[in-house]
């Protein structure tokens, strides 16, 4: 049986990798920390239904000895970087802590795992991000990286630390430039839940109005179980490499409020107002990933449209308000 250790592993995609490698008869293991452990109900309500099915590890990764202590007691066969830092904010505080959570943190890990699991396979979740101001589209595996946030600067160094350690030591390590990808499992931190759930919410009567940014901004939106797939597809390969996961087709953050509303049979135009101070700057090139290097080597593929993600995050919603019990 083999053994998967995942960080981040309470989050959408850490929850969704999870099942994806029980399926498969991993023994699965995954890296949390103490606060989550103590409020289950809500950290780790992703993994309520698994909890009885793996085995959590409590674990900062800013701590070298105890992510060595982790790797040295499981050794698996597969690990996956799943957790990161990515606060909105830009105050000082946050740039440096962005910066050094998100890059020691591979660097202690990748170090681990050459020391005490050799022959492991490493999986790092870059992201779109990292591509930042582009001067194409779409962008692919050789399209230069010019990132624009601290976010995306630490993923960047994340890359290199990854593909260093695959080019001097023999590891085989991979990283995934993944682009948006969304599922029932996705936070309220992000604008795609804040839409969803703002739209339940107005139909329910529980809330007026939903007030947004730039509805003309364009994003690569796919579904998230399937960029997991892509994940575990990438460790499977014979060669260890980089790809990038996207749909290739952008959509308007709009469009996705539309398709949130009319499964509500709302019209969106009476409930959201646009305000100028939640803009970005404009974004003379979209970012939209090309597939084409995972789809002809390691045969991925899409399993659901832009309208069936969205509309099964509305479902998911409804049922949250309803009282409903849901694992979506």
């Amino acid at each position: 049986m083999k053994k998967a250790l995942i960080t981040g592993i309470a989050g959408q995609d850490g929850s969704y990798l999870a099942e994806l490698l029980l399926e498969k008869g991993y023994e699965v293991h995954g890296l949390v920390r103490r606060t989550a452990i103590e409020d289950t109900e809500h950290k780790l309500k992703n993994l309520v239904h698994l909890l009885d099915r793996i085995q959590l590890h409590v674990a900062s990764l800013d701590n070298v000895l105890s992510l060595i202590k982790i790797v040295k007691d499981i050794v698996p066969d597969e690990c996956y970087h799943l957790a990161a830092s990515s606060f909105v904010s830009y105050s000082f505080e946050d740039e440096i802590s962005i910066i050094n959570n998100n890059v020691n943190s591979t660097h202690y890990l990748l170090a681990a795992v050459k020391e005490f699991a050799p022959s492991c396979r490493v999986y790092f979740a870059g992201t779109s991000e990292m591509f930042g101001t582009v001067d194409r589209a779409p962008q692919d595996e050789q399209t230069p990286f010019n990132p624009r946030s601290i976010y995306g600067i630490s993923k960047v160094a994340s890359y290199h630390l990854v593909k260093n350690y695959r080019e001097q030591y023999g590891m085989f390590a991979c990283s995934g430039i993944l682009y948006n990808h969304e599922s029932p499992r996705r936070g309220y931190e992000f604008v795609t839940r804040q839409i969803v759930s703002s739209a339940v919410k107005i139909k329910l009567g529980l809330q007026e109005y939903l007030t947004l940014g730039n509805l003309d901004a364009r994003r690569d939106w796919g579904y998230a179980p399937d960029y997991v797939h892509a994940m575990w597809l990438m460790l499977q390969s014979e060669i260890s490499d980089d790809y990038v996961v996207a749909t290739g087709e952008t959509r308007t953050v709009r469009e996705f409020v539309e398709t949130s509303f009319s499964c509500l049979d709302l019209d969106y135009r009476k409930h959201v107002t646009v305000d100028p101070q939640f803009f970005r700057p404009t974004e003379k090139i979209d970012l939209c990933g090309n597939p084409e290097k995972i789809i002809t080597r390691l045969g991925w593929g899409r399993t659901r449209s832009f309208a069936e993600i969205v509309t099964s995050m509305v479902d998911h919603e409804i049922k949250l308000h309803s009282g409903q019990r849901t694992e979506s």
